[in-house]
């Protein structure tokens, strides 16, 4: 398997991580509740990776649970900005170097904010895109906050 960018970042911090993988048909998005599935894990343990611009045009980026919606309100709060929208789709490669569907928090092309939701905060370990499609990348979420800039804070609804 060829190291993506959060997997090299996570081997040169010598941090603990797993990898999985998943079918999926080349270049297309697998729905996270479907990457669950196919993994055979509990979805609240399956995160996806999510990335906002703020009233003050700068990134940030919020993972939480595949089966829950972002609020855009408790996140912008979580962030200290008027307020967040998600970014189009079509610039997520340009702002991230990743795409829609393999966007890993780790290993983007600048280290932007970044609130993971407040439930990861008391499992052991937390799923996320490794930085393609098809590939995730399990870890514990305080190592995560030994790599990037990490709050843990409710920033969801539908839980």
């Amino acid at each position: 398997m060829d190291k993506t960018n959060a997997m090299r970042i996570l081997d040169q911090k010598k941090i603990k991580y797993n990898t999985y993988e998943y079918p999926h048909e080349e270049g297309v998005c697998v729905e996270g509740t479907e990457v669950a599935r196919l993994l055979n894990e509990d979805p609240k343990t399956v995160f996806k990776t999510l990335v906002t611009v703020g009233n003050d045009k700068r990134y940030y980026v919020c993972v939480v649970p595949v089966e829950c919606e972002l609020d855009l309100k408790a996140a912008a709060k979580a962030f200290g900005v008027k307020s967040l929208e998600m970014i189009h789709v079509k610039d997520i490669n340009a702002i991230t170097g990743y795409i829609r569907g393999g966007c890993s928090p780790i290993g983007m092309k600048k280290v932007f904010p970044t609130v993971v939701d407040k439930s990861a905060e008391g499992l052991d370990r937390i799923i996320f895109s490794g930085g393609k499609i098809g590939l995730q990348i399990e870890m514990n979420p305080s190592d995560l906050a030994k790599i990037i800039r990490v709050k843990f804070e409710h920033i969801t609804r539908g839980e």
